[in-house]
């Protein structure tokens, strides 16, 4: 008889854990996209708003059981399903495709990239390091987790494009500092908005100093 993996309440197996954070890596297609192939804002929402609806409408789907998620998306996606989402949240999915439409229509373009690409990175490095190492906690994080979030967003901040190094690293550290702090709103969204804001008002100053 199989056994199942021991999980925590509201937690899919880390077998599983790692096949979401496996599909959440892919989203860096979404910034790399915005980088090599939308010349502006406008072109990148045009393709990220249905995009958005699209997901909102298999989310709406999944939470009312159409035949669409019965039939098609729950035998690919549905043990991927966190315990919230289940209970009547949307999906993390859809919040990162809600966050990318915002995040590039409030930002400059690279400012937005490695806003968005601290979000896909940092959280896979936190999921999976807090998942399997995590001891210390606060809340529902760990601080293993957060020190993965860290080194993911440092890692991005050294490689992404046209954003200084002090930018970046300012960057990487306010998007973990979000991304432990987080609870009433989804880290998807908020990482990604705070992390983007500070990026903005730390180019600002360097630009009048």
């Amino acid at each position: 008889m199989a056994t199942r993996e021991p999980t925590e309440a509201g937690q899919i197996p880390f077998s599983q854990e790692l096949l979401r954070k496996g599909t959440h890596m892919g989203a860096l297609s979404i910034p790399v996209g915005y980088h090599f192939l939308a010349s502006d804002k406008t072109s990148m929402l045009c393709v990220m708003i249905p995009a958005v609806l699209l997901m909102i409408a298999i989310d709406i789907a999944r939470l009312r059981n159409r035949g669409f998620w019965r039939n098609v998306a729950a035998p690919l996606a549905g043990r991927m399903v966190r315990g919230h989402e289940v209970a009547g949240d949307f999906t993390g999915a859809t919040y990162i495709l809600i966050s990318v439409c915002l995040t590039v229509a409030l930002f400059e373009k690279n400012i937005a990239i490695a806003a968005l690409a601290f979000i896909i990175v940092g959280d896979t490095f936190a999921a999976l390091i807090g998942r399997k190492l995590g001891r210390h906690r606060f809340g529902r994080k760990s601080v293993e987790g957060s020190l993965g979030c860290l080194l993911g967003t440092a890692i991005v901040a050294l490689i992404v494009p046209d954003v200084p190094l002090a930018v970046g690293l300012t960057g990487a550290v306010v998007a973990t500092v979000t991304e432990a702090l987080s609870t009433q709103i989804d880290d998807n969204i908020s990482v990604p908005i705070v992390a983007g804001l500070a990026m903005t008002l730390l180019t600002s100053i360097l630009a009048v100093t």
